[in-house]
C-alpha cells in the first residue's frame, strides 16, 4: 500500500526525502528516551537542529524555548543522569519538539515512569494536542489508552477496532 503525508506519497520518496520528512513532519518520543549522557539537557534538544542546518545560537534560543514549553527552563544544563525519569522524558519530548512537526509520535512513552509522572506526561500530551500537534501514542496500557481522542486496537498487525472518546 501506500500513504499520504501532507499530501506527499511517502511511497514515491527516496532515502533522502524520507529523512527530511521524518525530520520536518514528525517528532519521535520513545519509551527510552534516547538522551545522549554526555550532554546537557539544551545540547540533547538542540541536536535535530544540527541534522536541519539551523544556526548555532538559533539552536540554543529554540532548544531553550522547547525546554520552557515542558516545564523545563531551570534543568537545561543538567545531564541525563541529573534528571528524574519524567524529566528525561520531558527532555525527549523538548526534542521531538524542537523542529516544530505537526506530528508527535510516541512509543510507550510512559512505559518507564511510575504513575504520577506518566500522568503528567499524558497532561502534557493534551496540552500539546491543544496546541494543534497530532499526538499518536502507541501503547499496550489499556489505562494510558482511555486518555486518547480516538483509539484502535491492533491485534496481530490487524485493525480489530476503532473508538472515539465521546465529547467532553
Amino acid at each position: 500500500g501506500s500513504y499520504f503525508c501532507d499530501g506527499v506519497d511517502v511511497s514515491k520518496l527516496d532515502a533522502e526525502e524520507l529523512a527530511a520528512l521524518r525530520r520536518d513532519k514528525i517528532g519521535f518520543v520513545f519509551q527510552g528516551f534516547h538522551l545522549l549522557p554526555r550532554m546537557n539537557a539544551t545540547d540533547n534538544v538542540a541536536m535535530p537542529l544540527g541534522y536541519a542546518r539551523v544556526a548555532p545560537a538559533e539552536r540554543r534560543q529554540r532548544a531553550l524555548a522547547a525546554l520552557a514549553s515542558v516545564g523545563l527552563a531551570e534543568r537545561a544544563g543538567h545531564r541525563p543522569n541529573e534528571l528524574s525519569g519524567g524529566q528525561q522524558q520531558r527532555v525527549a519530548i523538548a526534542r521531538a519538539l524542537v523542529n516544530s512537526p505537526p506530528i508527535l509520535l510516541a512509543d510507550e512513552p510512559t512505559g518507564a515512569l511510575d504513575s504520577k509522572t506518566g500522568e503528567e506526561i499524558l497532561a502534557l500530551f493534551k496540552r500539546l494536542r491543544d496546541d494543534g500537534h497530532t499526538v499518536i501514542l502507541i501503547t499496550h496500557d489499556a489505562q494510558v489508552a482511555t486518555h486518547a481522542d480516538r483509539t484502535f486496537v491492533m491485534h496481530d498487525g490487524r485493525l480489530q477496532a476503532q473508538t472515539e472518546a465521546e465529547a467532553a
